[in-house]
């Protein structure tokens, strides 16, 4: 259904695409939207490709860039053709006053304060995932957003690839029956446990609202080294993505309609398991998502129990499976574009990300109280701390 594509490619069409919306904001050709571009190279960079988001598009003018590294922002601004830039993104933003802006680094930690000050310059926003470190955080840009009459997009972009519109089309047509559980696994390489959680987790957390709908409740247990983890357990790994913990996690979500999820990360899986992914299981078939920029997806129909075993087979999706003609795709991008045109929510919503963010922070909350707990979160801050 969908040829492999890498990071590389991705970011070259995604950048190069000119996808953006029919006449966005009837924007005259001779008064195009301002857009500007965030990075710091050595602190996240630019994401994957976010620096690149604004090439070729009609009614879009890139003005600047910024970046605190010297070389690395000369060296960007040489590649985007951008036509100024600065060291500080708060200069950038008042002397601009752009219209648009990527926030593209992979930290996360910085992705709050950058936000909201592109929010509160009038700016609309597509910003790199994991979208903040908190939910707290995540509810005041929301907040913002909204009483500005803002567009937030976050680069869960997965679930905007062809390949998984097509899934979701299929399911609704009954695919694989009712759905029944969802079963997701982290990359469980050597940033197995918490980092896994937040860095790759949150796009299977966002694919799993996308089939199953808002959680309810989430159970959990995160280990360190063998133990429970404890509340000051909390690390900051090199890309920062705030306070993170345990090298094993095990988590449960419920659902509406008696979907149950769990999510796993451990090292010590890695071979078992395989690829890093998402498996849906309903009452007439399984599919499984092999996760990447451009996922894989298989089918699997079930046989019966013989005395010689099963021969189930994990096949290629097959596009004549579905029915009714394939949704219109924009693309992440080109899809916040046109939310803004038409004044609606983009696909890969603000919204979204911070719901991603905030099934992460009930898993330590389930984890550390060991207790399950109901969504939304009460405490809308990070649980854990570092040791003193």
């Amino acid at each position: 259904m969908n040829p492999p594509m890498n990071r590389r490619v991705f970011a070259r069409r995604i950048g190069l695409a000119a996808l953006a919306a029919p006449s966005l904001l009837h924007a005259a050709a001779d008064a195009p939207l301002t857009a500007a571009v965030m990075g710091h190279t050595g602190r996240g960079d630019y994401g994957h490709g976010l620096d690149a988001i604004f090439q070729n598009r009609a009614g879009i003018k890139l003005v600047a860039l910024a970046d605190p590294d010297d070389t690395g922002r000369a060296r960007v601004a040489k590649k985007i053709a951008a036509p100024r830039h600065y060291a500080d993104y708060r200069e950038l933003l008042e002397k601009e006053r752009p219209k648009l802006v990527s926030v593209a680094m992979r930290h996360a930690d910085q992705h709050h304060a950058i936000v909201l000050a592109a929010l509160r310059a009038g700016a609309h926003v597509y910003c790199e995932k994991p979208f903040t470190t908190t939910p707290a955080e995540a509810d005041e840009l929301l907040r913002e957003a909204s009483q500005r009459q803002l567009k937030i997009a976050v680069a869960h972009t997965m679930r905007m690839t062809a390949v998984m519109v097509h899934l979701r089309q299929a399911l609704r047509e009954g695919l694989i029956g009712d759905l029944v559980e969802l079963r997701a696994y982290g990359k469980q390489d050597t940033r197995a446990g918490g980092e896994d959680m937040m860095v790759l987790g949150t796009h299977l957390f966002d694919l799993m609202r996308m089939f199953a709908g808002d959680p309810q409740s989430c159970s959990a247990r995160v280990l360190w080294q063998g133990r429970d983890v404890i509340a000051t357990d909390g690390r900051v790994v090199k890309d920062n993505v705030g306070l993170v913990g345990g090298d094993e996690v095990f988590a449960q979500f419920a659902f509406a309609n008696g979907v149950n999820a769990t999510f796993t990360s451990a090292a010590k899986l890695r071979e078992t398991v395989g690829h890093w992914g998402l498996e849906l299981l309903g009452s007439k078939g399984a599919v499984r998502i092999n996760c990447d920029i451009s996922p894989n997806v298989f089918l699997r129909q079930s046989t019966a129990w013989q005395a010689a075993g099963k021969t189930d087979e994990w096949k290629p999706l097959d596009a004549a499976l579905i029915k009714s003609p394939p949704e219109h795709n924009l693309g992440p991008v080109g899809d916040w574009l046109d939310a803004i045109a038409r004044n609606r929510e983009p696909e890969c919503s603000g919204g979204n990300g911070a719901w991603a963010v905030e099934m992460v922070l009930a898993v330590y909350h389930a984890a550390l109280g060991k207790a399950r707990v109901a969504f939304p979160l009460t405490s809308r801050a990070h649980p854990l701390r570092t040791a003193a």
